[in-house]
């Protein structure tokens, strides 16, 4: 398992970095009422954000296929990572410029977990491609 990931350090970061995406997934498509609460929005809102949390929940179940499941575990994967860390490079960007530039919605609940989050997962992501690079490039 750990020759799969290149070691324990970046089988530690895809699981942190996964745990995420689940948290956020589960929260946006079961517990879409307290995140709505939390972030101060209109219960109208909801099916944009459990369509928000699908698409969490989607990569996370992939990335435990690829991770643990699929027979050559990482190889030739560079297409899911990639597209990980654009999503999350994405998120960034459009976290920065709603919380900082935009500001439309803002609310007194309005935080800027809408940037370090997807800041933190971007980072992640791009560790994880360039530490599993061996592996994802084959």
């Amino acid at each position: 398992m750990l020759e799969k990931f290149n070691g324990i350090i970046y089988l530690s970061l895809f699981i942190i970095h996964f745990a995420g995406f689940a948290y956020y997934g589960f929260r946006c498509v079961f517990q879409t009422q307290s995140f709505l609460n939390q972030y101060g929005m209109h219960d109208t809102g909801a099916g944009a954000v459990r369509f928000f949390g699908s698409i969490f929940i989607g990569s996370t179940a992939m990335a435990i296929y690829v991770g643990f499941i699929r027979p050559n575990g990482l190889e030739a994967t560079w297409a899911f990572f990639n597209l990980i860390f654009l999503q999350n490079l994405s998120a960034f960007i459009v976290g920065f410029y709603s919380t900082k530039i935009n500001k439309l919605g803002h609310t007194d609940k309005t935080s800027d977990e809408a940037i370090y989050a997807p800041m933190f997962l971007t980072i992640l992501s791009a560790v994880l491609c360039y530490g599993l690079s061996d592996k994802i490039y084959v």
